[in-house]
């Protein structure tokens, strides 16, 4: 059975799939992942969504604040063992939920060209492709997406 659970970055569920993340991404960028992860803090996160299968840890997001009336998905990520099974969706609709609850009018994300599931999934939840922002722009790896939720 699937549960989500809200939480923060002192999860140590969290940091478990973090570091399985950055295994994952690293394998499919190679040494640019290094220009990358010094924006992938997670410390003091306030907002973290975990998903459970059956106790077991499974997938992870979180946000933080962008903008003023923004905040950003960082650190997405299901096993790959459990993808397809509509965890990614649930996470993020929990997410957006957490966020529409604070009264933020949109979210931005920005994920990869080598990443096609995690696209797939932002398309189908509602995201667009805008340009790409702050340490992204010029970055010919990074799709920059955002969703209003107001």
């Amino acid at each position: 059975m699937l549960t989500i659970k809200r939480t923060n970055s002192d999860n140590t569920d969290f940091h478990l799939l973090v570091s399985k993340l950055d295994k994952d991404l690293l394998d499919r960028y190679g040494a640019l992942q290094d220009y990358y992860s010094r924006f992938n803090s997670i410390k003091d996160l306030p907002a973290v969504v975990m998903a459970y299968y059956d106790g077991q840890p499974v997938g992870c997001g979180c946000f933080k604040q962008f903008d003023d009336g923004s905040v950003e998905v960082k650190r997405m990520y299901v096993s790959p063992e459990e993808r397809g099974k509509g965890i990614g969706a649930a996470i993020l609709a929990e997410l957006e939920k957490w966020a529409a609850e604070l009264k933020v009018a949109s979210i931005v994300l920005e994920t990869g060209n080598n990443q096609p599931e995690a696209l797939h999934l932002y398309q189908k939840m509602g995201y667009t492709v805008i340009p790409n922002y702050d340490q992204y722009s010029g970055m010919e790896t990074s799709i920059c997406m955002k969703k209003e939720l107001v």
